[in-house]
């Protein structure tokens, strides 16, 4: 599905069990672990201390895995094509989210979406469960798999 598209709440059926859209890649550098770690008050030293980490089984810094995750929304941004008419869109939480594999500073990840369920609310409210496979570029191991909830309000 092409990015510019827009979905309808008619075609949400038809797209349960799809991939709905793989987002661009975004660096992970240093700055932004160290950015995350000065936001986030986790300044342990496998994020923050190149020297240090470099004695661990990582070989150097890796990103936050809530860093990593907190990328989920751009990426959603990026990729997800919007439902027609929507207001806003509300994180709803998650349902099942497992770290699978460290991200290294420097590296690139990106999201991959599969919508797995499109439920009515009413009021004009849809509840969207997406899986999210976040990528490392070059890695067969991906970063996180989660299953992402949103409410998405449609306008009067």
């Amino acid at each position: 599905m092409a990015k510019t598209a827009r979905t309808t709440t008619g075609e949400l059926q038809s797209l349960v069990g799809q991939q709905v859209g793989v987002s661009k890649w975004f660096e992970v550098s240093q700055a932004r672990i160290d950015a995350f770690a000065d936001c986030t008050e986790d300044r342990q030293f496998i994020h923050v201390d190149p020297d240090a980490a470099q004695a661990t089984p990582f070989g150097g810094t890796i990103a936050h895995g809530f860093l990593t995750l907190s990328l989920a929304s751009a990426m959603s941004y990026d990729a997800v094509p919007p439902l027609e008419g929507v207001s806003m869109g509300i994180n709803y939480g998650f349902d099942r989210l497992r770290f699978l594999a460290p991200v290294r500073a420097g590296s690139r990840v990106r999201g991959r979406f599969r919508l797995l369920s499109a439920e009515d609310r009413g009021a004009g409210r849809w509840l969207l469960k997406h899986e999210i496979t976040v990528e490392i570029e070059g890695d067969d191991k991906p970063a996180l798999i989660a299953e992402w909830l949103g409410m998405q309000v449609i306008a009067d």
